[in-house]
């Protein structure tokens, strides 16, 4: 039987991360993975959807920017099929780069489904091997809802295998994951239908961004459908028609689900261990991400925390630290973890929001600050598209607890005040900084 010091079931980011900062310190490591290496971020994610982003803002700088710069571009047209080479390729790239990082660092993988037999042993592909510690990171999926037709559907998953795009699609959801994509096919020039069941998409999110954002595609699209619960998919004139109470509200090419993902926990043999479940479906770990069986940990999507590819990363190598390197801890901090929305125009986000810092420490500690800014690179082509920035600052020495900014610029912008803020920053401190003059980031360092 072959014996790891370490072995990562699920070889996406998380996974890989853990495998590699183990295998630094010399220990003997192994990753299983039953699909692609890279996991859903390379593969089905950040990777390919921020490729996809650019490509849609290359397209709104053509037609929409352009002409206002002086820029006549005729008989512009654009290759979906190219497109996708070099999505693709980067991706393929991306992904041989993890197989090589693991040949240098001594990582052996396994491509086959793992199964706990017990806390310590794993079969995969017929072959039983020894782990004294294992990390769960095979991450999650797009959920469906229970709906009759929902066969006639896509997942965000399904989008990435897409070689065409239709003319008209349905994004079914209200988080950023149906955001971004919708902001994208609309970008790339599909009749593209955000449909969401409340009042507006991103609902946990600050008010002020939720507002643009609505703003906002408003004024340059996708259209937005709100209280809409769609709980039909019927296949009419080649196409998928879209019900509500028996009622056809919409009829387009394509649906995608973007309702939100669930862990994947199936077939892992956890009836075998002492690993239990949230209600949610999730892995219940404590702090130290360590299950109820201590020499087994879980990190990602597959828990109850932050479902984002750099949180993955950071706990499998705080993990590795722990175990391989004498760290004090295999806990990380989850407080104030700088976000970003590809969406158009872009979000991002650190921290409490207004009304979560008012729960928290009661209306009159919190200060707030507000700007409105017009980007220049749409205002000198003759768009005025407002920008709006925001500090949430807390007690006498207004501490900044939040941050939040949508605009042209703004996924950029913030992850330096994201150093700010883990440092305990205050408003003061931001406005001892000079500005960078023109920017939109010196709207954080102005308001007044």
């Amino acid at each position: 039987m072959k014996k790891f010091d370490l072995v990562t079931i699920g070889g996406g980011s998380g996974g890989i991360a853990a495998a590699n900062r183990a295998a630094e310190y010399g220990a003997k490591v192994a990753v299983i993975e039953k699909d692609l290496l890279g996991g859903t971020c390379v593969n089905r994610g950040c990777v390919p959807k921020k490729v996809s982003w650019y490509a849609s803002r290359v397209n709104e700088a053509i037609h929409r920017y352009g002409p206002g710069y002086g820029f006549k571009a005729e008989n512009v047209s654009f290759d979906y099929s190219e497109f996708l080479k070099a999505r693709d390729g980067y991706v393929e790239r991306s992904r041989a780069g993890y197989t090589g990082r693991f040949e240098k660092n001594g990582v052996e993988l396994f491509e086959g489904l793992a199964r706990l037999l017990n806390s310590h042993e794993i079969e995969v592909n017929g072959e039983t091997i020894y782990a004294e510690n294992i990390i769960l990171a095979t991450g999650g999926r797009p959920s469906l809802p229970d709906v009759k037709g929902v066969e006639l559907t896509d997942t965000s998953d399904d989008f990435f295998n897409w070689q065409t795009l239709p003319e008209s699609v349905a994004v079914i959801g209200a988080g950023y994951i149906a955001v971004e994509l919708a902001g994208v096919l609309h970008g790339l020039g599909v009749d593209s239908h955000l449909v969401v069941r409340h009042d507006r998409p991103l609902r946990s999110f600050d008010d002020m961004i939720s507002d643009a954002l609505v703003e906002a595609m408003a004024a340059n699209g996708p259209t937005l459908h709100t209280h809409t619960n769609f709980d039909e998919y019927r296949q009419e004139d080649g196409k998928i028609a879209c019900y509500q109470n028996g009622e056809r509200k919409l009829l387009v090419d394509r649906v995608i689900m973007a309702i939100g993902r669930e862990a994947n926990i199936e077939n892992l043999g956890l009836e075998n261990v002492q690993v239990e479940l949230n209600e949610d479906g999730t892995v219940k770990v404590n702090d130290a991400h360590q299950t109820a069986t201590p020499n087994i940990y879980a990190i990602g999507d597959m828990i109850d925390r932050i479902d984002l590819t750099p949180v993955a990363i950071r706990a499998g190598r705080q993990i590795s630290e722990f175990l391989f390197n004498n760290a004090a801890t295999s806990e990380i901090d989850y407080i104030n973890v700088p976000t970003v929305v590809f969406s158009h125009p872009a979000i991002g986000t650190i921290g409490l929001t207004e009304k979560e810092a008012v729960a928290e420490y009661g209306e009159d500690d919190i200060k707030v600050y507000r700007n409105k800014f017009f980007s220049m690179y749409a205002s000198a082509s003759w768009h005025r598209e407002p920008c709006y920035f925001k500090l949430v600052c807390q007690g006498p020495d207004e501490v900044v607890v939040g941050l939040h900014g949508i605009g042209e610029g703004v996924d950029e912008m913030i992850q330096g005040f994201g150093v700010a803020m883990k440092m305990k920053a205050t408003k003061e401190q931001f406005d001892s900084v000079i500005a960078i003059h023109p920017t939109g980031a010196e709207e954080f360092v102005t308001m007044r």
